[in-house]
């Protein structure tokens, strides 16, 4: 490429382990620190290559043709910095596996219009999408009447994260009848994502919904994928903590999609400690104004009217792809300029054909509690709607009391017993809490259990039995 400076660089054993990339840039003497791209190679190698300027800032619009799921299952969303192009995977034909997924990003990085990205790939690639826009609708406004489901509160979230674990659970007893182990398109079934915009504020600390959705993400994370049902999600959080806490979250994302947008330091820290960034690692910054020199300006220079202006919407890095430390941009989604009303642009390339898929049925999965409160709300003015009924049931019912690990231990213990593993694996999946409990506070729980007469000794086979009630 004319006009690139590239140099090769022997590195330690092992490599790179800590990277300042402001030192790197004043010792070649660059003052637009944008223009310089450190990446690590294979072995002991790594790469600078020093840009006339970023070459990230003319990627070219997103056309429809990106968005159609290729044989392998990816689209193309956009460019790495050298032109290579960018894809997220929807789907592995080799295991039949629907994705996992995440979308991180700060507040105007360009997380909604990668979503738009997403939704209008699945709608004109066949897949079906169930959609919870969590700012009111805000987020991708153009995808009403364009996904299968569109849902705008936590509660009606909390309704279609029910629907699509239904929904995979009864895959998966069809498959089982059927001798099937894996997922195949169309057969019977269409490849199903929940997509979850905002996520942040539904699994965030104190939200009223926290533990029941980070369960059913995790569920859907977890055996979903076999069945061809997905799920996405994409969130401004600045630490995983408050997305329903790291271990929700980390095994399920590792072997995932990730795309990591403009983040925070206290994001990137938890990253790598979780293991989604290898350790040794590290990330060339994303700053909000590419191109800014940094420099003081004498007295009689004119400063440039647009010098402060945001213009890294959609640089990112494919933490889970095979290039993670590699800078990356999506194509431009939509309109340059805001629109005032839906942007023409994007519904181009949605489509006017209608969504795939059925829409899920909410109301069938209310609970009996839920519409117990519904019920005794309604005034005669016609309250109604799955949203109302979880106002009706915060209203009328106090949170229950929180339960010690040895009341759910009595709870899930049949009269025969259980050995420690399968009690350790029916406590994670008693639906109480979202945390598992770890061996060692189970051993600890069963001992003093033992000693206060509530459970008895493991039998000769390891059962872990209840004392008989008086």
């Amino acid at each position: 490429m004319p006009d690139v400076r590239e140099y090769v660089l022997k590195t330690p054993p092992g490599g790179v382990k800590r990277y300042d990339h402001e030192a790197l840039c004043d010792l070649l003497k660059v003052e637009d620190y944008s223009r310089v791209i450190f990446e690590q190679g294979v072995g002991r190698e790594a790469i600078v290559r020093i840009y006339p300027s970023n070459p990230l800032m003319g990627v070219r619009a997103m056309t429809a043709g990106d968005l159609v799921m290729d044989e392998r299952g990816r689209i193309q969303i956009g460019t790495y910095f050298d032109g290579s192009p960018l894809r997220f995977r929807l789907f592995d034909p080799r295991t039949g596996n629907a994705q996992r997924g995440a979308v991180f990003g700060t507040t105007g990085a360009g997380k909604s219009r990668l979503v738009q990205a997403i939704l209008i790939a699945c709608k004109n690639s066949g897949i079906v999408v169930h959609l919870a826009d969590l700012k009111h609708g805000q987020s991708v406004p153009e995808a009403a009447g364009q996904v299968a489901t569109r849902v705008t509160t936590q509660y009606e979230t909390i309704l279609m994260l029910r629907g699509l674990v239904a929904e995979a659970e009864r895959r998966m007893r069809d498959y089982a009848a059927r001798g099937r182990s894996s997922f195949v398109i169309g057969d019977p079934d269409p490849l199903m994502y929940g997509l979850v915009d905002e996520a942040n504020r539904l699994l965030e600390k104190n939200a009223p919904f926290r533990d029941e959705a980070a369960l059913l993400i995790k569920e859907l994370g977890r055996t979903g994928r076999s069945v061809g049902v997905g799920i996405i999600i994409a969130a401004q959080a600045g630490h995983l903590e408050e997305l329903g806490g790291s271990d929700t979250l980390r095994g399920m994302l590792k072997e995932g999609e990730v795309i990591l947008l403009r983040w925070s330091s206290a994001m990137m820290q938890q990253l790598v400690s979780d293991g989604l960034l290898p350790r040794g690692e590290s990330l060339q910054p994303i700053p909000k104004v590419v191109g800014q020199v940094r420099r003081i300006r004498r007295f009689t220079e004119q400063r440039a009217d647009s010098e402060d202006d945001v213009n890294s919407q959609g640089m990112l890095y494919h933490l889970t792809g095979i290039r993670p430390t590699s800078m990356a941009r999506t194509f431009v989604v939509g309109s340059v300029a805001p629109t005032t009303g839906f942007d023409p642009v994007i519904l181009a390339l949605y489509g006017d054909h209608a969504p795939p898929g059925e829409a899920i049925d909410l109301f069938a999965f209310v609970t009996e509690r839920e519409l117990k409160a519904l019920a005794d709300k309604d005034d005669g003015e016609g309250v109604a709607g799955p949203a109302a009924a979880a106002a009706a049931a915060a209203e009328t019912e106090p949170a229950a009391a929180p339960k010690s690990i040895s009341e759910r231990i009595l709870a899930i213990l049949p009269p025969e017993g259980m050995t420690a593993p399968d009690l350790l694996a029916a406590l994670d999946a008693d639906g109480y809490s979202a945390k598992p409990v770890r061996r060692g506070t189970l051993n600890t729980t069963l001992s003093v259990m033992r000693s206060q007469g509530r459970l008895l000794r493991p039998d000769g086979g390891g059962l872990i039995v209840p004392a008989p009630a008086d």
